[in-house]
């Protein structure tokens, strides 16, 4: 059952339970601060194939596998996968899920797609269709590069407010509620509002998103009576430097505090300065690779025992961005404990 609190904003009487995740990245995000916390470091960018899709495609199928693999469940257990990418169509997420022949819904909130994949497993979950649900999301530098900026062998310079592409996938499987909430659960969200300030570089995706994030964890706070300090952590993604410093100023504003336990996956994933991130990372793959590597780790250790989770996604295209859009931010968010 399903408790609406307000508008978009939800907790569950039964949550689903996480019983598996899975993560996979590149090489140059396993030389982040969190190269120990991902399943598959994988040192060869093409996984294996001629096209940097075809490598998407391979990496998310490969993730998804990962997760089966570590409760001990087939692809034929999975009543519903929700799976997206950054790419036109979401052929990463098509092409790589084929072979699996499970039922599929496609979904597109670029990095904002985890929580998106999230919140969709969780209701069908909850919902009682089937026993097993899962998510997937994943991006590719090199694909992101080619379809949104420039071809890399154009050698463009990256203005400072511009963030990484992450090479990475995540994947996650849910179990419907069956009355024993144990574990790490799906126990709320909330969804998200379009919301748009007139920003139109697509070189600061920070500032697009910004406004999204604030504005979605206003109304999770209003909607369920809690505050920031009422979590172990409150985790956005992909605002990367210059978007978490305007979201907390946003917060700031208005008298609240939120640089306790407030931080963003672009600027986790990896070694700022040593990386030569710019403002970090972002990319559905971010967040993704983030939440089923660290986060969700964190929660099975103990480290905290519920968090926000409220990846943000700018929902432009290369047309759009030729034709002078602006561009529109989202941000949904989902309680784990």
């Amino acid at each position: 059952m399903v408790r609406n609190l307000s508008r978009g904003v939800f907790q569950y009487a039964q949550p689903p339970r996480i019983i598996s995740y899975a993560s996979t990245v590149g090489q140059k995000e396993g030389d982040g601060p969190f190269g120990a916390c991902f399943d598959c470091v994988e040192p060869d960018a093409h996984f294996g194939q001629d096209t940097w899709e075809q490598a998407e495609s391979v990496m998310q199928r490969r993730t998804v596998q990962l997760a089966l693999d570590k409760c001990g469940l087939q692809d034929s257990d999975l009543s519903c996968i929700c799976a997206g990418d950054l790419m036109n169509q979401c052929i990463g997420s098509t092409y790589g899920m084929r072979p699996l022949e499970i039922p599929l819904l496609g979904i597109y909130g670029a990095c904002s797609t985890m929580a998106e994949g999230l919140l969709l497993a969780s209701f069908l979950a909850a919902g009682g269709v089937g026993e097993y649900t899962a998510a997937v999301t994943s991006s590719h530098f090199s694909t992101a590069e080619r379809q949104f900026r420039f071809p890399l062998s154009y050698g463009g310079q990256r203005p400072p407010t511009a963030q990484w592409t992450c090479t990475g996938s995540g994947a996650v499987i849910l179990q419907q509620p069956d009355g024993i909430p144990d574990g790490v659960c799906v126990t709320g969200g909330c969804i998200g509002t379009m919301v748009d300030l007139g920003v139109t570089d697509a070189n600061h995706m920070g500032a697009a998103m910004a406004p999204a994030a604030a504005d979605t964890l206003v109304r999770y706070f209003k909607g369920t009576n809690t505050a920031p300090d009422t979590y172990d952590a409150i985790v956005t993604g992909d605002l990367g430097l210059l978007g978490h410093q305007i979201v907390t100023d946003l917060f700031r504003q208005d008298g609240v505090d939120m640089t306790k336990n407030y931080t963003d996956c672009g600027l986790l994933l990896y070694h700022l300065e040593k990386q030569d991130m710019h403002a970090g990372g972002s990319g559905c793959g971010c967040s993704a690779a983030v939440f089923n590597g660290y986060l969700l780790t964190g929660l099975k250790q103990g480290r905290w025992r519920r968090i926000l989770f409220a990846p943000t996604g700018a929902l432009l295209s290369p047309t759009s961005s030729f034709q002078g859009e602006s561009i529109p931010g989202i941000c949904h968010l989902v309680c784990v404990s």
